[in-house]
């Protein structure tokens, strides 16, 4: 007799965003992580603008990517300290999303960053997923992941005690480390930008930066950067209209000098030297 559908039973419908945990527990490893995931969204604003006008993109920082189940759930993930996803909604059915489940969406983040507080050994960690003698599986490295499960085509590491940028990019099933091109930047093509390390002050602190460029050199600018840019520019165009008008008023006045003489030969009273001139009375014997 052929068993029913309902006694054989069906597996359990795979979770989503908002089954799955969104914290591991453990704490934020250093000070400059929320600034930099910060600073590498804020100034690439207008760039994704143009590569996405309908605004179909997500960004993650220190979100969960779930590549697998396991248990716990959170076996099964990484969270790259910032990560871009290209043509996916913002939003999922209206709900902030909680992290990002590669087997609801598929579509595979363009870069991801892993910001070391350490030597970066963690963060290139190529251990493979495996199994114990006891057939429990081990946790595998971040490396091995991005690069054979999620095969992320970038991934960058930098490691904040030596500023020592490092670059990936999947080439062949495998990881190939980039070399910097004359600017010292990586060129990211699939992005149309460049990222290299940057020297200055951001939200209070002074320190090396990632950050983006254009694929000509030109840096990528925050909105509060661009914004002091414009206020800069207005006011050199406010002091060179007002150079200008000073510079007529001058020229404007040496005609009127140099016409006195000749209004004077003529015989003329100074009430016609102000007609003449357009001036006033006050204005011509100033004048003169």
């Amino acid at each position: 007799m052929t068993q029913s559908l309902s006694a054989t039973g069906l597996p359990p419908a795979f979770p989503d965003h908002t089954q799955l945990p969104e914290s591991d527990g453990t704490f934020v490893k250093n000070f400059q992580a929320h600034p930099q995931s910060i600073l590498l969204t804020d100034s690439l604003e207008s760039t994704l603008q143009t590569l996405h006008p309908d605004g179909q993109y997500a960004i993650g920082q220190s979100g969960g990517i779930y590549w697998r189940e396991t248990d716990p759930p959170e076996r099964g993930a990484e969270a790259p300290d910032w990560f871009y996803v290209p043509n996916v909604p913002p939003l999922l059915d209206g709900e902030i999303r909680r992290s990002y489940v590669l087997w609801r969406e598929y579509m595979v983040p363009i870069i991801a960053f892993e910001l070391a507080s350490g030597d970066g050994s963690e963060e290139r960690d190529n251990t493979p997923l495996s199994r114990s003698p006891e057939g429990i599986a081990q946790k595998p490295g971040k490396f091995w992941v991005y690069e054979q499960i999620i095969r992320i085509p970038y991934y960058a590491i930098y490691t904040i005690k030596t500023s020592q940028l490092e670059v990936y990019n999947w080439v062949n099933a495998r990881y190939r480390l980039l070399e910097p091109n004359d600017r010292g930047h990586y060129p990211i093509d699939r992005m149309g930008v460049e990222l290299g390390v940057w020297e200055g002050s951001y939200q209070n602190q002074t320190q090396r930066w990632l950050r983006w460029w254009d694929n000509q050199g030109n840096l990528l600018l925050t909105g509060s950067e661009q914004a002091r840019l414009e206020r800069l520019h207005t006011e050199q165009e406010r002091q060179r209209a007002q150079a200008d008008r000073q510079r007529a008023d001058r020229q404007r006045e040496q005609t009127q000098r140099d016409a006195i003489p000749q209004l004077l030969a003529m015989g003329l009273t100074v009430e016609q030297f102000a007609q003449a001139l357009s001036l006033s009375v006050e204005e011509v014997q100033r004048l003169g």
